[in-house]
């Protein structure tokens, strides 16, 4: 048994963990395509300037790509908060709604008993 076999895995956590390289590689990717082609239009570049500008580029993409996925966590935080403090109120009236019909149905029964012994 290795040191690793002692831990149990948390596979939720192991599939964010990929999925968020995943979305990395493919965030690079898309920045050195976007690059490249801005770069192609540029025939005055040197190669070594044409490098860095792609760089730099690739660079500003992934930043503007994990402030725009921090961006969406965050207002998907906010709209989970939302639904779970409306869904909370609406639970809280549907077992207001059902005691009141409970005691209802148990006072009509109690008159209904009271007219039959009377």
């Amino acid at each position: 048994m290795t040191a690793m076999d002692e831990h149990p895995v948390d596979t939720g956590a192991f599939l964010n963990d990929i999925e968020g390289h995943l979305l990395i590689a493919a965030a690079r990717a898309e920045g050195r395509t976007a690059a490249a082609r801005f770069t192609e239009r540029l025939d005055w570049l040197a190669e070594g300037q044409r490098a860095e500008v792609e760089g730099q580029f690739e660079a500003e993409y992934l930043a503007l790509a994990r402030l725009s996925w921090q961006r969406t966590a965050e207002r998907g935080r906010q709209l989970r908060d939302e639904y779970e403090e409306t869904y909370r109120r609406l639970r809280q009236r549907a077992v207001a709604w059902c005691l009141l019909g409970c005691a209802l149905l148990a006072a009509t029964g109690l008159v209904v008993l009271a007219l039959a012994l009377a």
